[in-house]
């Protein structure tokens, strides 16, 4: 079995030329396409589902995809630093993929709307984290102007290299699930995600023939610019991934849509809290609030009919959930604390429940 190379070598025919000399690869990609049968039972009667998890990538996102080629492409066009705006996500890729090419890293975070497990990754990895007085969009903003007087490469999805790296998840999923889904399901914030996805699947098909799935995204309801069809000044919502009120890619989400007769909606945080809870205790995959937003749109359409019958749906977990640990702490059930007896912990163990529910009652010693 040939050994992985990372998303610059294993896709070079279809992405802009690196040398190779120039690659810097932590082995991103091929993340694992997981069957999820009994979250589909949840969904509609005879609908299949698997999930594409990207939170399987080194650092834990699927930013990573996107990472590789630009920090890549900055390299071999002799680029000393890089710098990007993030809500934690690309922050931590950025670092990490600039540590290790050798290159100086700028973060700029909107203060105090970051998730702890995103910000301690940007920092361990060495990068010069900077915390602005105001949203992601104005973060955005502030790194447009440092780039235009030649300070870094700006490595958010607004460099096209970074579109280029994530459209290789269609040829992935095409490959695992040996065709093309019917539904492509994902979580919608800056839309580099879903833009990239659905150029992956527009090359793929022109390519190699075949179908092309129906791209269906799903904004948070308090961060839904595309959605309102307008700009939201104050996002809000628990999703920090994608709180975002004018996404950079916004027109690319548009042509995904119509392009593909899709859709995006809007899902509230408790939709998208119950497909993240649903997420870690039917199937096992713990992932981040936002990347459960696709599964929250998945159920949401599921409950009103709305779902071709019998359709395949992939939809992408983008981020894992030590992303943000506080998250899984709030939501999750109490531990109990007992005695240290034989009695006492079988009583704890047994008692009626479900899983991660706190116990109906206390147990003796408790």
């Amino acid at each position: 079995m040939t050994a992985w190379r990372g998303i610059c070598r294993e896709f070079r025919d279809i992405l802009p030329p690196i040398p190779d000399a120039s690659v810097v690869t932590l082995l991103e990609g091929n993340t694992p396409l997981v069957a999820a049968p009994r979250l589909a039972a949840r969904i509609a009667p005879g609908f299949s589902l698997h999930l594409k998890v990207e939170g399987q990538n080194p650092t834990g996102s699927f930013k990573d995809r996107g990472m590789t080629v630009a920090v890549s492409r900055a390299v071999a066009a002799g680029a000393r630093a890089v710098i990007c705006a993030s809500t934690g996500n690309t922050s931590a890729s950025a670092a990490a993929y600039a540590g290790r090419a050798g290159l100086r890293c700028a973060v700029v975070i909107p203060d105090g709307q970051i998730a702890l497990g995103k910000l301690a990754q940007a920092m361990v990895h060495g990068a010069r984290v900077v915390a602005v007085r105001g949203n992601f969009d104005r973060a955005l903003e502030l790194v447009r102007l440092l780039a235009e007087d030649g300070i870094a490469v700006v490595v958010n999805s607004i460099n096209p290299d970074r579109i280029e790296g994530q459209k290789t998840i269609a040829w992935e999923i095409a490959s695992a699930l040996g065709r093309v889904p019917d539904l492509h399901a994902l979580p919608v914030g800056n839309a580099g995600n879903i833009t990239a996805a659905w150029k992956g699947w527009t090359e793929r098909a022109a390519r190699e023939g075949g179908e092309r799935p129906r791209m269906l995204g799903f904004q948070a309801e308090g961060a839904a610019p595309i959605v309102r069809g307008e700009r939201v000044s104050d996002p809000k919502t628990i999703a920090t991934a994608i709180k975002i009120g004018n996404p950079a890619s916004w027109q690319g989400a548009l042509d995904a849509r119509d392009q593909s007769g899709g859709l995006i909606e809007a899902v509230s945080d408790d939709e998208i809290l119950e497909a993240y809870k649903l997420l870690a205790t039917l199937e096992g995959v713990f992932v981040e609030p936002a990347s459960a937003a696709g599964v929250a749109g998945l159920m949401k359409l599921g409950a009103r009919g709305a779902l071709p019958k019998g359709a395949v749906a992939v939809c992408t977990v983008t981020g894992h959930g030590l992303k943000d640990p506080e998250r899984a702490v709030a939501v999750s059930g109490r531990f109990e604390t007992v005695d240290a007896e034989p009695e006492a912990l079988r009583r704890a163990i047994l008692e009626p429940g479900e899983p991660g529910e706190p116990a109906k009652r206390k147990a003796a010693g408790a």
